[in-house]
């Protein structure tokens, strides 16, 4: 369950050439060979030895430290070529057969210091997505009346690893769940996930009503933000058949029942988590094989030219068959051959189905859930 982080390592030079390798050896072969023709067609006088020395420089930009060298003795063997056609040899094409191999040394050391870069910056991706994997842990297949899955799937217009995050966890209170997404990318991201869902996975044990859940996680992001951070989440709490969600400014999940796709809008806006969010819950009470989904604002954002993944209208098609793990991998497949492929923004997705009330178990509705549910 990481962000697939898809920084690529460059090749040391062994094996296969990389892909950036072939095209940094396409692009050099093809400027020498442009040269060349233009040398030949000049006459015997070698008058654009000079010009090759471009094409290691042109290299450097993608390939290895040693595909640029291989490039760098081609440019030399074929200025050479042309000065010994010359009638009489000159200086200043000696001079030039000096600059290629300068070039070419100095093409070299370029591409070495870029590949050594890159390999550390993979390397710390790699890390970076070991952090998150061990902030989300795997969900379901069952936790409690609920049968639960959950997906992350990572964004590839960056390779940044985001900060969306998820947990459920079987309570005293019952089941709850947490859906959320922090501002912003990268370490401090996955740092402020980590802190959000350590807290709540204490919380959660702790706090009876949702609107302390939410007031103590608040609490824990204001300590660990700047001024412009914050964190949108969805709490949601399953007790004897009744939904209750608070909503601290993030998308409204959405409740699959019997063909319909329901937005659980909260009764009244919140801001994220970090600025005191006042939150009022929305309260339903659920019918077996209700399914209701969660998810960050990287769903609704993705789009194929400039239109939006139509969620909703395709919910319960995708999402309404077979088991819960089944609804998801059928809405990642949409969704990534809706946008082509190309993702702006990480997203995480939990699918959630009611399967029934607890054989044998009578867990207590609070006082304020039950007079919303017969509303």
């Amino acid at each position: 369950m990481l962000s697939l982080v898809r920084t690529h390592a460059f090749q040391s030079g062994r094996g296969p050439l990389s892909p950036g390798s072939r095209a940094g050896v396409g692009a050099a072969l093809g400027l020498l060979t442009i040269i060349s023709a233009v040398e030949l067609a000049d006459g015997r006088e070698a008058h654009y030895v000079a010009l090759m020395m471009a094409a290691p420089i042109l290299a450097a930009v993608f390939a290895s430290w040693r595909v640029v060298l291989g490039i760098g003795l081609v440019a030399a063997v074929l200025g050479a070529s042309f000065a010994l056609t010359e009638p009489t040899p000159s200086l200043v094409t000696a001079v030039d057969l000096a600059g290629i191999a300068f070039a070419s040394g100095i093409a070299a050391a370029v591409a070495a210091l870029r590949q050594r870069q890159g390999e550390q910056i993979a390397e710390l991706s790699k890390l970076a997505s070991v952090a998150q994997q061990a902030v989300l842990r795997p969900l379901g297949p069952q936790v409690g009346t609920l049968a639960v899955a959950a997906r992350y799937i990572s964004s590839t217009a960056t390779a940044e690893i985001g900060g969306d995050l998820y947990e459920a966890i079987d309570t005293p209170y019952g089941v709850r769940m947490i859906i959320g997404d922090v501002r912003g990318k990268g370490l401090d991201a996955v740092r402020l996930a980590s802190i959000v869902l350590g807290s709540y996975r204490h919380v959660a044990y702790e706090r009876a009503d949702l609107r302390a859940v939410v007031a103590d996680l608040d609490r824990a992001v204001a300590r660990n933000v700047g001024d412009e951070d914050f964190v949108t989440a969805a709490v949601v709490e399953e007790r004897g058949g009744t939904l209750t969600i608070v909503n601290c400014g993030h998308p409204s999940p959405l409740l699959l029942r019997r063909g319909a796709v329901i937005p659980l809008e909260p009764p009244a806006p919140a801001p994220p988590l970090g600025f005191m969010p006042v939150v009022r819950p929305r309260v339903e009470r659920l019918e077996p094989g209700d399914r209701l989904l969660l998810f960050t604002d990287g769903l609704g954002e993705a789009r194929r030219d400039g239109e939006f993944f139509p969620t909703a209208d395709r919910a319960w098609r995708l999402l309404g068959h077979g088991t819960v793990g089944d609804g998801l991998a059928s809405l990642e497949t949409a969704l990534v051959e809706w946008v082509h492929g190309r993702l702006d923004d990480d997203i995480a997705l939990v699918l959630m189905e009611y399967t029934g009330p607890r054989t044998g178990a009578t867990v207590p509705v609070p006082s304020w859930e039950v007079g919303a549910a017969e509303a």
